[in-house]
């Protein structure tokens, strides 16, 4: 009698064997991220005056819409370069809080400090009230306000983990955020001397009004250390706020799914985090540059690893922007951008003015 021999799991079936097939998925859209974040850097060494992640995205929405390259996009990149939008941006976002200590945003001052959560709070509301105005769709009036008002791409990122929101409705919010952020790099510097303001005066309304942190940098640095320095205070002050309202996000989300479940036996529903785990590891990051746990080289190597982490998720981001589709769906939504860019600019430049 012949013996029956238990039936054994194909190879392809264990865990070593999935996590092999995982990373051969995502290895060429990781690849394409490398090279492209080492070519945005290689142009921003070149003009200092285009920051490496906005030259991040562009190269992502070029590659997405070149003929022969969209194909690489579409098919064996697309893994990696959705894991890079995700994942690597979250990564990011917890580096971002070796950037920001407690004692710089502290020697603002109250004043100073106030009115850098009332800019935030105005331009949030101002934001997401024009969104709604006209009338874009879904989670895009949210999105935008955040992007808009905290720090661009990655406070779009991190709103987008406590809503629950797809990873391609984050495309057109963060590419707005690119497109103004990058008109500010340009058109804030000739305003300064029209407005009558000093170095210090310029460098902190490009903090108070410009959304991504290189945005701002590449801005103010054309007024000299002084701007540059005035500027970095006033918008790490600014992403400092991403997880309390963030935090709000989660709770007012939360709710509205309970409220939403009720009467519905056996559907519990999925909440999103309060709190996502990243947001709690970019406060742990301030802590730990707050308390002078982080050697200057901790530092220095967080700061790069962040910039590369970052890049990479911007050129994943961008990657899904269809050139065509935004020409069709997006002249509303570039509207309502460019009108809150000029409010944003407006509430930052009055700020200024009260802490003169």
């Amino acid at each position: 009698m012949s013996t029956i021999r238990p039936r054994t799991a194909p190879v392809s079936e264990t865990p070593k064997a999935h996590a092999a097939a995982a990373i051969r998925a995502l290895a060429p859209g990781l690849a394409a991220c490398v090279v492209a974040v080492g070519v945005a850097f290689g142009l921003h060494a070149l003009l200092p005056s285009l920051p490496a992640m906005t030259i991040a995205v562009v190269l992502g929405i070029v590659a997405a819409n070149v003929p022969g390259v969209s194909g690489w996009v579409e098919g064996p990149w697309r893994a990696g370069l959705r894991f890079a939008g995700k994942h690597l941006m979250r990564a990011g976002i917890v580096l971002l809080g070796l950037k920001l200590s407690l004692g710089d945003i502290a020697s603002l001052g109250w004043q100073a400090f106030g009115l850098i959560v009332a800019v935030v709070l105005l331009a949030f509301a101002g934001t997401y009230g024009l969104g709604k105005l006209f009338k874009l769709p879904g989670d895009a009036p949210l999105m935008i306000a955040t992007g808009f008002s905290i720090c661009g791409a990655s406070a779009i990122g991190a709103m987008a983990a406590v809503r629950g929101t797809k990873h391609e409705d984050t495309v057109l919010p963060v590419a707005l955020v690119t497109l103004c952020g990058t008109l500010a790099i340009g058109t804030l510097p000739l305003l300064m001397h029209p407005l009558g303001l000093d170095a210090v005066s310029f460098g902190r309304w490009v903090g108070a009004s410009v959304h991504d942190v290189g945005q701002v940098v590449a801005a103010a640095q054309t007024a000299g250390a002084v701007a540059l320095s005035a500027a970095v205070v006033i918008k790490l002050t600014r992403v400092v706020l991403l997880a309390p309202i963030v935090a709000t996000a989660g709770v007012w989300e939360r709710r509205r799914r309970v409220r939403g479940v009720v009467g519905a036996p056996g559907n519990p529903g999925k909440f999103p985090p309060i709190v996502p785990l990243f947001v709690l590891g970019f406060l742990a990051m301030i802590a730990l540059r707050s308390l002078g746990w982080a050697s200057p080289v901790v530092l220095d190597v967080g700061g790069l690893l962040q910039e590369i982490a970052l890049g990479a998720a911007l050129f994943g981001l961008g990657s899904a922007v269809r050139v065509r589709e935004l020409l069709h769906a997006g002249p509303r939504s570039l509207v309502m951008a460019l009108c809150a860019w000029a409010l944003i600019a407006a509430l930052g430049l009055g700020a200024v003015w009260l802490m003169a």
